[in-house]
């Protein structure tokens, strides 16, 4: 089970990455087993010394009771603090941001690879996406 985001790869340059737990809550393990997760347009955000993901959508377990999750709701990674001091002081000096690139399950538990990213500009994308076409064509030309 592994859930990419591959709007990031497009939209940013990824410099480097690092590896978070989510902190979940009830039913919303079981429906991240089941890949009902979707990190296309969310981001993560240091606040008070916490890192949290924003705008992660994890589906309600059809399953679950009355006491069933929120399916937006931001939720706490769990980093160190030297690291999220490090990643605060990249985002605030160096003007980088925070995307998740993916949700997987290693051991049982929640991890999310996180990208810390610049913003790619309009040529850059164009250049990507010439790169793509060509290599596309030079697949379809050998077969």
């Amino acid at each position: 089970m592994e859930i990419n985001n591959k709007k990031a790869y497009f939209n940013y340059t990824v410099e480097d990455e690092l590896e978070a737990g989510i902190v979940l809550q009830g039913t919303e393990i079981k429906s991240v087993r089941k890949s009902s997760v979707n990190i296309k347009d969310s981001y993560i955000r240091i606040k008070n010394d916490e890192a949290l993901i924003i705008n992660m959508y994890i589906a309600k377990y059809e399953n679950g009771s009355v006491f069933n999750h929120d399916e937006y709701r931001e939720r706490k990674l769990l980093l160190h603090k030297k690291e999220i001091r490090k990643l605060k002081e990249k985002i605030t000096v160096d003007g980088y941001t925070l995307v998740p690139l993916k949700v997987y399950l290693k051991d049982g538990h929640a991890k999310v690879l996180i990208g810390v990213c610049k913003g790619k500009k309009i040529y850059d994308k164009r250049d990507a996406i010439k790169k793509k076409d060509i290599e596309r064509e030079t697949r379809k030309g050998i077969r």
